[in-house]
């Protein structure tokens, strides 16, 4: 067992146990007295606080308030939150959003350097449009959920997706593209692709495809801008 699994573990009997001797920890990991006062001190660095009393009747404690959650976060899953929020602050006037912006933060400086560089790279491909006025909203139907999933696999993981494209005229079009942005015009959704047939960027409505699916052909990511004359909004970039 490794040191972040044998962790993980040690966290789990002391939240069923309450109050426990280092002896029993010890038992159940098999491990020595030294690397379980070692793992419990990693955990308080990592944030945990676990109480710990000497003499009959004592032991090491959990404290019940101390639930940490941003070091289990994966980039991907900061980034979930973060433009979600974004999403939600743009489109409407909603409580708590200073103290949701504060929290953000706090996740993101609680994460490792390299992971937070990551996340950012990820950020830059994510613009809020604004319509311009006197321009109506599109009438948007309901994403295909297999299409979300597959769309979010190639834009993480950065692979080339294939589907089929209904246009706003109603023509039906096989398309293969690399997925290198995502943007935002509520209620529309848009896939910022490199059409690799046409050998230029295109914006695909998320409503619009079906039948995605992941190829195993990796794509680097390409240098563009979202300007007004690309598509027929102004953009906030975040």
């Amino acid at each position: 067992m490794n040191s972040r699994s044998r962790q993980d573990e040690l966290l789990r009997l002391l939240r069923r146990r309450g109050t426990t001797l280092v002896e029993e920890l010890q038992e159940q990991l098999e491990v020595s007295r030294r690397t379980v006062l070692r793992d419990i001190a990693a955990l308080r660095t990592q944030g945990y606080i676990i109480h710990s009393s000497p003499g009959a009747g004592g032991g090491l404690l959990l404290d019940p308030s101390s639930v940490l959650v941003t070091p289990k976060l994966t980039s991907s899953e900061v980034f979930a939150l973060l433009i979600s929020f974004a999403v939600l602050k743009q489109t409407h006037d909603i409580p708590f959003a200073n103290l949701a912006d504060a929290g953000l933060r706090k996740i993101e400086q609680s994460l490792p350097r390299d992971r937070v560089a990551e996340m950012r790279r990820i950020l830059r491909s994510f613009y809020i449009g604004h319509s311009r006025p006197g321009i109506p909203l599109p009438t948007v139907q309901e994403i295909n959920k297999s299409v979300l999933g597959t769309f979010e696999t190639c834009f993480l993981d950065t692979l080339r997706m294939r589907f089929r494209y209904t246009d706003r005229h109603g023509k039906k079009t096989s398309r293969h593209a690399e997925p290198h942005a995502m943007l935002v015009l509520s209620p529309a959704w848009y896939m910022i692709g490199f059409d690799s047939d046409k050998q230029a960027f295109r914006h695909f409505r998320m409503d619009r495809i079906s039948s995605a699916t992941a190829t195993e052909d990796a794509f680097l990511r390409r240098s563009f801008t979202v300007e007004e004359g690309e598509c027929p909004f102004t953009t906030t970039f975040i």
